[in-house]
């Protein structure tokens, strides 16, 4: 699809028996904010590593309609990422790394650096090894978020920060960066932290996609109703897909319910990212006395 920012068909990778892609579709538009959310081994990093180009794969995949694993060179033109760890070299000094960049990326803009940086406690001369982790990280993403690309992708972040760096991370990110021509893929395990950001999500488990929809579409889909013990067994009879038991009270998520019928018997609740990710991937819930809370599993 040439309207797709990225587009994939049977995308699919093995490493020895194990696959770690498995005949995955998918299409993001520009404009979206992505997240990519699955446990550790589920495939996220494969994904990443074939958009990037930094990986070989079988079926298609198109990312700003070119082949990552044959135009490399011109999609990182359009492509910006920042992995968990982010790489800069330790020696160098804020001045170097500024300068490098705007001599490496046609699309750099250095007005727009020092814009960012003016903000921060970071000062040109010092070398990246005398700042701290969320110093570096807010360098990197002033170095980023001042490179024009259509598709930015961040690989964990905000790892080992401190949540009020955190928070300055994607308020930044927000409000400075993110327009309807760009398009942002998150991967994260603090879900909770993006949720509020996010357009669409995917969760991605053993190579496969299990949610891969907006988050307006998710809403209308899953609902989530607290009850007491004296309707709970009439609101097991409507088929919940998960069950968890909180102070007494018992949180059962539902896929495509009458919310009527729900609102009869509890209070309904938009089920969190982080609730979902628990329902749709984890292991099914068990009750207070150890026994297994839902008859089916989840799909």
């Amino acid at each position: 699809m040439e309207s797709s920012i990225i587009h994939a068909q049977g995308l699919s990778r093995r490493y020895g028996s194990t696959i770690a892609l498995d005949n995955v579709a998918l299409d993001v538009p520009a404009g979206r904010i992505v997240g990519l959310i699955g446990p550790n081994g589920a495939g996220k990093t494969t994904a990443l590593k074939a958009i990037l180009g930094l990986s070989k794969f079988k079926g298609k995949l198109e990312v700003l309609g070119l082949d990552p694993s044959k135009d490399r060179d011109d999609l990182m033109e359009d492509v910006c990422f920042i992995a968990d760890v982010a790489v800069l070299p330790r020696w160098a000094r804020v001045w170097q790394i500024i300068e490098l960049t705007e001599r490496l990326h046609p699309r750099f803009s250095r007005t727009q650096c020092m814009k960012y940086l003016s903000r921060t406690k970071i000062k040109q001369k010092s070398k990246v090894r005398a700042l701290s982790k969320g110093m570096v990280v807010q360098l990197h993403l002033a170095l980023v978020m001042s490179i024009d690309a259509k598709l930015l992708i961040l690989d964990e972040p905000t790892l080992g920060l401190d949540i009020l760096f955190r928070k300055q991370f994607y308020t930044s990110l927000l409000n400075e960066y993110f327009d309807e021509q760009r398009t942002i893929l998150i991967t994260t395990h603090q879900v909770e932290e993006v949720e509020h950001i996010l357009t669409d999500l995917i969760f991605i488990k053993d190579g496969k996609l299990i949610v891969n929809n907006t988050m307006d579409d998710i809403y209308e889909q899953y609902t989530e109703v607290m009850v007491g013990p004296d309707t709970a067994a009439q609101a097991r009879e409507l088929n919940p897909i998960h069950e968890r038991v909180l102070f007494g009270r018992h949180i059962m998520l539902f896929d495509n319910a009458d919310q009527q019928r729900l609102s009869e018997l509890g209070e309904i609740h938009k089920p969190s990212v982080a609730d979902l990710f628990v329902a749709l991937m984890g292991e099914q819930a068990v009750d207070q006395t150890g026994h297994s809370a839902v008859g089916g599993e989840a799909a």
